[in-house]
């Protein structure tokens, strides 16, 4: 069973490139000040989210483990 995913995106640090939203365009969405918005974290799976967070060019987004508190990145 797939663990339950907390995404947040630090919005101070976006820049919008739309690389997450690619990579997991069911979790990612670009918000009206073009940044990334986590919308839906059961909406692709913890492999493709971690790929998209590794892959934001300003480590924007942080993942944790909603039942556990482990962050999973960075």
């Amino acid at each position: 069973m797939a663990r339950k995913l907390r995404i947040s995106v630090d919005h101070n640090v976006c820049v919008g490139n739309s690389m997450c939203e690619t990579l997991a365009p069911k979790v990612f969405v670009l918000n009206d000040d073009r940044q990334s918005e986590a919308v839906n974290p059961d909406g692709d799976t913890e492999e493709n989210i971690l790929e998209a967070a590794e892959n934001c060019p300003v480590s924007a987004i942080k993942v944790v483990d909603a039942e556990t508190g482990e962050t999973l990145f960075p």
